[in-house]
């Protein structure tokens, strides 16, 4: 069932490797912090105030959306209107697709070529792996598959409630902008949007390992719906925190796309997941993101960000990970005309 680590990583896990090289670029500064203060819960907003609330309910709403997209980037929400029976029953599915053996998950056709992904190839040391596995499916292949399983049709209700929501937070980040509302609804198509479905298994070196590098989303935003098993960690006034798991809420962060749209407004943090040495975990995200070819426009008089693609922003992580082995980002995109 479970990926080879153990073999793959054999050198990396059981020996120490003094590595010499003089032009190797420094790791960030993330990915030695290993000290956790607390155990904190995420800001939790109750979303069906935008739908059902009176007037002054639901601008409060709106303005605790943005609030905690400023200075968080991270918060929960609650009375989401995903069905708790579409969440279990998603568990469910991810849970039975991830128990199979490691040579059907990794030869599989349900889903397109790719999708299945485990470890970090490019790892050249312990903090660069990533104890995990993932299903990496585009929405494409959920709605175009004819192949009517129930792993199928739960992802296909899940995704599909999961990509309105996140089309109502982000018309609501965009509102508090004064920003358009409908330009998420006219670039971010189902093509370039995304589920990922997480398994985290116990890890050996859980001190040296994780179960996620630390990193930002690469898109405006992220849904997502985890076990009460815990492991996300997030970066909050310079220190990591852990965040503590709440069986009743999504957990919703800022991608790197919306800080560039928002100059910086609100704040795509990096975050990361740690492993356990006996518990396994579950998580399924949904990410919203726009046509390859969409241009991001940094708002503002003094845009920090210069504009760019999708698709530019896209190949350039690529790059960065397969030469330094970690994703640079929104940095690489700096205005420096200002």
């Amino acid at each position: 069932m479970d990926p080879p680590f153990n073999e793959m990583y054999n050198t990396l896990l059981y020996k120490q490797i003094t590595n010499t090289e003089n032009n190797v670029p420094e790791v960030p500064f993330s990915f030695s912090v290993t000290a956790v203060v607390e155990e904190v819960e995420l800001p939790v907003i109750d979303v069906s105030l935008l739908m059902d609330g009176a007037k002054k309910e639901r601008e409060k709403c709106k303005e605790e959306i943005a609030s905690a997209s400023r200075e968080w980037g991270f918060f929960q929400v609650i009375n989401h209107g995903i069905s708790m029976d579409v969440l279990e029953k998603m568990r469910q599915e991810q849970v039975k697709a991830f128990r199979e053996p490691f040579d059907k998950k990794s030869t599989s056709d349900t889903f397109s070529a790719g999708s299945y992904r485990w470890g970090t190839p490019s790892a050249t040391c312990l903090r660069q792996l990533s104890w995990s596995e993932a299903f990496h499916v585009p929405m494409t292949d959920i709605s175009d598959n004819k192949d009517f399983t129930s792993l199928s049709s739960t992802m296909e209700r899940f995704a599909s409630e999961s990509e309105a929501l996140a089309h109502t937070l982000a018309e609501v980040l965009a509102e508090k902008l004064g920003r358009k509302s409908n330009f998420f609804k006219e670039n971010c198509e189902r093509n370039t949007c995304y589920l990922r479905m997480n398994r985290y298994p116990p890890c050996p070196k859980p001190s040296a390992v994780y179960g996620l590098m630390p990193h930002t989303d690469s898109d405006f935003l992220t849904i997502l719906y985890q076990d009460q098993v815990g492991g996300l960690q997030l970066i909050k006034d310079n220190r990591w925190i852990a965040v503590k798991p709440n069986p009743h809420a999504l957990i919703i962060n800022i991608g790197d796309l919306f800080q560039a749209w928002s100059n910086g407004i609100y704040k795509s943090v990096e975050h990361r997941v740690m492993t356990n040495p006996i518990v396994e975990r579950f998580s399924t995200a949904y990410f919203l993101c726009p046509s390859y070819d969409a241009v991001i426009e940094c708002s503002g008089d003094c845009p920090a960000y210069r504009n760019f693609s999708f698709r530019e922003f896209r190949q350039q992580v690529q790059e960065d990970v397969k030469k330094l082995g970690y994703k640079v980002g929104l940095p690489r995109f700096i205005n420096h005309v200002y």
